[in-house]
């Protein structure tokens, strides 16, 4: 009997150093914190008063000297020990860590992807703004071309929005604006033109999309941001000058089978909708998918602001024209890079390519626009 609790206790010694072994292996003490957990990223820069915090700021501790711990955020220097026990505690013990000594080779960008979509925070409930019906509007995101609209409530739910390029275009593609009231889920909208970002765009216009002034009413369905249904039409036509500018030989495709792709010049009235289901993904504060019909074409996709991922930043957008009476189908793209400035535009504005994929001058698939495109974030994550 003495001789089998020996050999048990033995046995739980060999085991509790080699876990307490493995543990000492696996312990990390030099990283960079994923931008997933919005609350302690906010008290981190509360503690440091960082104002205004940033929720998807950089922050990278340093424990590889004992008498010498350090934390930077936003590349600012801070002591460890200048932080309350509870919050250092949860900084060590914090599950989404990016290792900044491990080794990195060719295959790195792959494997630490696939270790990152393994985290519960690739998907989350979505903010109480994106679900609201009458709320959905504030947005503090301003993109310069296409893209979900700027939004800012004058008391609540009353309010008013701004965008550049319907928020299904690419880049380079139309010269359409819009300034909309909103209240209690209802919206009304001036819609002018601006031909500032397409005049210079000399090839590949065929399936550009331009528009007269005109207005547009829509409503948002109550119990969730959900549906929204919506009429637009057209106040002034297209006179003969403008005419002869969108549909200039220089803008029309003549294929070798006898099509001709000419730009769609709306005029007229629309019965518009849109159902979209807001999803948070990579703890992105704003984000998601949507079916919509808009001045009679299909569109399919996504959009979402600062997605983390691998100690990334970035917006995504992605939307698909599947079916048109008047265009060929295209596909576009967004991929926006947080933290390429300093300062106070280390959070505030993101920079990257903006492309569309379609039908080329000549009739082949290729990329009809190529340009860069720019987020603005005015005021705090919601």
């Amino acid at each position: 009997m003495k001789r089998n609790n020996l050999i048990l206790f033995f046995l739980f010694l060999f085991v509790f150093s080699f876990s307490g072994y493995s543990q000492e292996e696996e312990r990390i003490l030099y990283f960079q914190m994923e931008p997933l957990d919005d609350s302690l990223f906010i008290k981190i820069q509360e503690r440091f008063f960082i104002e205004p915090p940033d929720p998807k700021a950089e922050v990278i501790v340093d424990l590889r000297d004992n008498t010498n711990q350090t934390i930077s955020v936003k590349g600012a220097l801070y002591p460890l020990l200048a932080l309350e026990e509870d919050l250092r505690s949860r900084i060590l013990v914090y599950p989404f860590k990016l290792n900044l000594e491990e080794t990195i080779n060719y295959g790195s960008v792959f494997t630490n992807v696939l270790n990152k979509l393994r985290s519960k925070k690739i998907v989350n409930p979505p903010s109480v703004f994106q679900i609201s019906p009458t709320l959905g509007y504030i947005n503090p995101f301003l993109q310069f071309m296409g893209g979900e609209r700027f939004g800012f409530a004058l008391k609540k739910d009353v309010g008013f929005s701004f965008g550049i390029g319907n928020p299904y275009s690419g880049a380079i593609e139309t010269n359409f604006y819009e300034i909309n009231f909103h209240i209690l889920g209802l919206k009304v909208g001036y819609i002018s033109n601006d031909d500032t970002f397409i005049e210079h765009k000399h090839s590949n216009n065929h399936n550009n999309i331009y528009i007269t002034k005109s207005y547009q009413v829509s409503y948002i369905v109550p119990f969730g941001n959900f549906f929204e249904f919506g009429y637009f039409k057209s106040i002034d036509n297209f006179d003969s000058l403008q005419t002869l500018l969108y549909s200039s030989e220089q803008n029309i495709a003549r294929l070798k089978n006898g099509r001709i792709l000419d730009p769609f010049l709306v005029e007229g009235a629309f019965y518009n909708w849109e159902f979209r289901y807001p999803i948070k993904i990579l703890e992105s504060t704003r984000s998601k998918i949507y079916v919509e019909k808009y001045l009679n074409e299909i569109h399919i996709g996504y959009t979402g602001r600062e997605l983390s991922l691998a100690g990334s930043v970035f917006d995504l957008r992605f939307d698909a024209m599947v079916k048109s009476k008047e265009r060929e189908p295209q596909y576009v793209m967004d991929i926006l890079v947080q933290k390429v400035f300093e300062y106070w535009a280390f959070a505030a504005i993101t920079i990257g390519p903006s492309v569309i994929f379609g039908t080329l001058d000549n009739g082949k698939p290729g990329f009809t626009s190529l340009f860069v495109n720019v987020r603005l974030k005015v005021g705090s994550s919601l």
